[in-house]
């Protein structure tokens, strides 16, 4: 099949990795892809590839003619079997232009959730709901990669014949237990095998409540809880002055290290006894979760999105924007690791069954193309 993919973006987010999973391992059908914006992260990597990769350069939010008029000809040039869009404005701009340019096959692709004043953007909320009417007639299929994406956009009017799930799917042999990586990375920190050591993955933004873990770490350093705490991404680092002023007021600075973006995580993974997710809203199915598990290291997360669909029985479900809760879960985890070393091995051997036997890439894979041909 010629699959042609429009997505608003190629950035570093989740929905833009599961595409380029998807055609780095679907090796079937042959993949083209559309931004609406730039390359950004994730062109270049498709190109290596050997994807064709175009952009339409619509940068801050601003819709050209001109690229509305490449997208028409780009569609018809390509002439795909199926068009999978991904998240609102592609679904919008994708999917009427798809239409108008004579495909009938047009999946959109959702991968959003938290739909709320002052959380979501007015355009953002305006394009779901136009996207709610256009859903009757539109797409074919509305894939979601979680059950609670799912149910927010059939609240507001999505049609729900056409809502399929998908988990996302994760390359397991990336992601695997390794412990010469976890003893190089916290060697690399000078944290010792005995120090419980937390982590947390994820980017600089609202979402993620990073003033609510960081209570979190108080709460245990009050309880005199031996530990440390790592925090990576994108602008999580010390020229973060409010982050770091926020560790400073709550006497953490010589507790918790700030490591900014990183290329190695599966040594992060490895390296951490205790992955915590502490985002308050706006989470679909979080990547870094499977991430985690995948490497045989259990995790506390807030309940968002699919959270407590990925981490079943493995680990830890707290309130949100709750310290205490998400305190109260890692000390549980601690005492575990301290007191019953097999529980805590077996409950690692779980943490990785869990994602192979549910949310592998090959599984995702496979159920997109049973969705495109059917």
């Amino acid at each position: 099949m010629q699959v042609l993919h429009i997505i608003t973006g190629l950035s570093d987010g989740g929905a833009e990795a599961v595409l380029y999973r998807l055609c780095q391992f679907d090796n079937e059908n042959n993949h083209v892809v559309i931004s609406l914006q730039n390359e950004d992260k994730y062109g270049p990597l498709l190109k290596d590839l050997g994807i064709d990769v175009y952009t339409l350069d619509f940068l801050n939010g601003k819709v050209r003619m001109l690229g509305l008029v490449k997208l028409f000809y780009l569609i018809k040039k390509i002439k795909p079997d199926v068009i999978q869009t991904w998240m609102y404005h592609a679904d919008f701009i994708g999917g009427v232009v798809g239409r108008i340019a004579g495909i009938k096959n047009i999946v959109w692709g959702l991968h959003h959730t938290t739909l709320v004043k002052e959380k979501s953007k007015r355009s953002t909320i305006l394009i779901a709901k136009i996207n709610a009417f256009l859903s009757n007639f539109v797409p074919k299929k509305i894939i979601y990669c979680a059950s609670k994406s799912k149910e927010v956009q059939e609240s507001i009017g999505f049609k729900k014949a056409k809502g399929i799930v998908i988990p996302n799917g994760y390359d397991i042999a990336s992601f695997t237990q390794n412990s010469s990586m976890g003893t190089a990375f916290r060697d690399e920190l000078n944290i010792s095998s005995e120090t419980l050591l937390i982590g947390h993955v994820g980017r600089y933004n609202p979402q993620k409540d990073h003033r609510t873990l960081i209570e979190a770490f108080s709460i245990l350093k009050e309880k005199k809880l031996n530990f440390n705490a790592v925090i990576v991404g994108t602008n999580l680092d010390n020229d973060n002055h409010k982050l770091v002023k926020i560790l400073n007021e709550n006497n953490l600075k010589d507790d918790v290290f700030l490591l900014g973006k990183r290329s190695d995580i599966p040594y992060v993974m490895n390296g951490i006894d205790l992955f915590v997710l502490s985002s308050a809203f706006g989470e679909a199915f979080p990547n870094v979760l499977n991430e985690s598990m995948a490497c045989g290291t259990p995790c506390v997360a807030t309940d968002v999105g699919d959270s407590s669909i990925i981490i079943g029985k493995t680990g830890w479900i707290t309130n949100v924007q709750d310290p205490h809760s998400i305190a109260n879960a890692i000390i549980k985890a601690a005492e575990e690791k301290l007191s019953n070393n097999t529980a805590w091995m077996q409950r690692k051997v779980n943490c990785r069954e869990r994602i192979v036997e549910n949310f592998s890439i090959e599984k995702m894979v496979n159920r997109y193309k049973e969705e495109w041909t059917n």
